[in-house]
């Protein structure tokens, strides 16, 4: 077995093992413990929790990698590999009960910034509808057992675009000016889920055409964004200077990568 395999292997059976822990937290009622980048930003007592056991999990199979995760911070290991990890990716969803939120797991190879790292592994695993997409570095991605493959064309009425917006206010009037160009002559509709990696996801497996989003962090999107492109799709990744609304994403079936693309800024 390859070294992908092993990693995505671990990957899908802590995400499981994680999920539940969400799910059951989630049921027995959510505590806020904080709030971060901004008022709207919260973090969960649960966030921490999965986390712990997320990253306790990977230290007794693989104790050499590094971790990246978003509430704990960066580990530096050994190895060359690095977990990064979002315990409950969609938060704010959590938090209100809403069923859009996932765990996401990746492995990566070299310096664990987006950019510069090579993925390797990714696990992105709803538990309340019980999905979970996985994917492997030249292994294809996959939901269950069904292998997955954007969308090969886009309809006359256009594409099923999704989005997201940023915790900050400031950054608000940039995100619904980019709207503003993404929509005409390019969206038949766009969704706004809340959370990252499962827009990412769903672009994996066709139910997107295509997503982009600004001021995404590392465990955001490092499982999501090889589900992508193991699918067939394209990712790309922006840091327009020091703006606010920095940095930008993009991910969709080739058909209209290019014309959502530039329609965002990312080119």
């Amino acid at each position: 077995m390859s070294l992908e395999h092993d990693l995505v292997t671990l990957a899908i059976d802590i995400a499981r093992e994680a999920g539940e822990l969400a799910r059951t937290r989630r049921d027995a009622g959510v505590a806020i413990a904080a709030t971060k980048s901004a008022l709207a930003d919260i973090v969960t007592e649960a966030d921490r929790e999965v986390e712990a056991l997320i990253r306790t999990r990977l230290k007794e199979a693989r104790p050499d990698d590094g971790f990246l995760g978003e509430e704990t911070g960066g580990g530096d290991g050994a190895s060359e590999i690095t977990w990064v990890v979002d315990p409950i990716d969609g938060t704010v969803n959590y938090a209100y009960g809403i069923p859009t939120y996932a765990v996401s797991i990746a492995a990566v190879r070299g310096e664990p910034t987006p950019g510069a790292w090579e993925a390797l592994a990714g696990v992105v695993y709803t538990p309340v509808v019980g999905e979970l997409f996985h994917a492997a570095r030249g292994e294809g991605a996959w939901l269950g057992e069904n292998r997955l493959a954007v969308n090969a064309e886009v309809g006359p009425a256009g594409a099923l675009l999704a989005t997201g917006f940023g915790y900050d206010p400031a950054t608000r009037p940039g995100d619904l000016e980019m709207i503003a160009r993404v929509m005409p002559g390019l969206a038949r509709d766009l969704r706004r889920g809340g959370s990252a990696a499962l827009d990412l996801s769903y672009v994996a497996a066709g139910r997107f055409d295509g997503y982009f989003e600004r001021g995404l962090a590392p465990w955001d999107l490092a499982a999501g964004s090889l589900l992508v492109t193991e699918a067939g799709g394209r990712f790309g990744r922006a840091e327009p200077g020091d703006s606010p609304r920095a940095p930008l994403i993009v991910a969709a079936t080739p058909a209209i990568f290019d014309r959502l693309a530039t329609a965002a800024g990312l080119v």
